[in-house]
């Protein structure tokens, strides 16, 4: 069960009026449709190196080493056409803060590249930078690696900045 914690903010009107509830997200999980479950996972457990912790006939649910899940892959119905589409509105990426600093993110997109993993781009989002790469259902993925570590100091830069994401030429390593 999700906790929540109750506050006022001054637009919510008079103290008469209810509080408001807010959640407190402790972590997080995505699940995503995928073809074939069975034979996206084996690219989550080499490319990620995450661990199967439960299958079942229509998903296989898979950890970073700590949580029971971090990625759920639910296998996708086809449509009546018998082809599985992504459509226009969809998740633009997942991303995954990584340990460590810029030679880990360097060797990460070095890792990627020497498995023929498709690397969509790498960026600055003067925030941290980011290396971004699709599975083989065309998901987006994100590797970054923080910059700036004081949260309140990140978000004047993400908003003095317009939320950049320029281009970067990150050498592999």
């Amino acid at each position: 069960m999700m906790s929540s914690e109750q506050d006022r903010s001054p637009a919510q009107g008079p103290a008469s009026a209810a509080p408001r509830t807010v959640p407190r997200i402790r972590r997080t999980h995505i699940a995503l449709f995928v073809k074939d479950p069975y034979a996206s996972a084996p690219w989550y457990e080499d490319v990620l190196g995450m661990q199967v912790t439960a299958r079942g006939p229509q998903w296989v649910f898979l950890s970073f080493s700590t949580k029971h899940h971090d990625i759920a892959l639910i296998r996708a119905e086809p449509g009546a056409d018998g082809q599985h589409s992504r459509g226009t509105v969809n998740l633009q990426h997942y991303g995954l803060e990584i340990e460590g600093g810029l030679d880990e993110l360097r060797r990460l997109y070095g890792m990627l590249l020497a498995k023929g993993v498709p690397v969509v781009k790498t960026t600055d989002h003067a925030v941290g930078i980011g290396v971004y790469f699709t599975d083989p259902d065309g998901h987006r993925f994100e590797f970054f690696c923080e910059t700036v570590h004081d949260d309140a100091e990140g978000k004047r830069l993400l908003g003095l900045h317009g939320a950049p994401s320029t281009p970067i030429d990150l050498q592999p390593l």
